[in-house]
């Protein structure tokens, strides 16, 4: 199954939920420090992301894409099993005089 290229409104919305996941990053404080950000930037930023999601999320709806983008606990069963499959050494002939 082939994929179709992320269409220019996905394009805007990926790089707008990484250029905001990044100043996040950049901006971050440590603990009992006072944050450069407003707390109303800050919330700006979390509604901001929020609205990319669930935009995202529709887009690959309508597209016919499910996303497949979830956290994951490290604890959390796998619902896929990958087995490897090798070709068998062929076995030296069995001795059938033992009977």
């Amino acid at each position: 199954m082939t994929e179709s290229a992320p269409s220019k409104e996905e394009q805007i919305l990926r790089i707008m939920r990484q250029v905001l996941t990044s100043v996040a990053k950049d901006t971050y404080t440590r603990p009992g420090y006072r944050h450069p950000l407003s707390e109303t930037t800050v919330e700006g930023i979390r509604n901001c992301l929020a609205l990319i999601s669930a935009r995202e999320r529709e887009l690959a709806l309508a597209a016919g894409r499910p996303s497949r983008a979830r956290p994951r606990f490290v604890d959390e069963p796998v619902d896929r099993v990958v087995v490897t499959l090798e070709p068998r050494a062929k076995s030296a002939p069995k001795d059938r005089d033992s009977d």
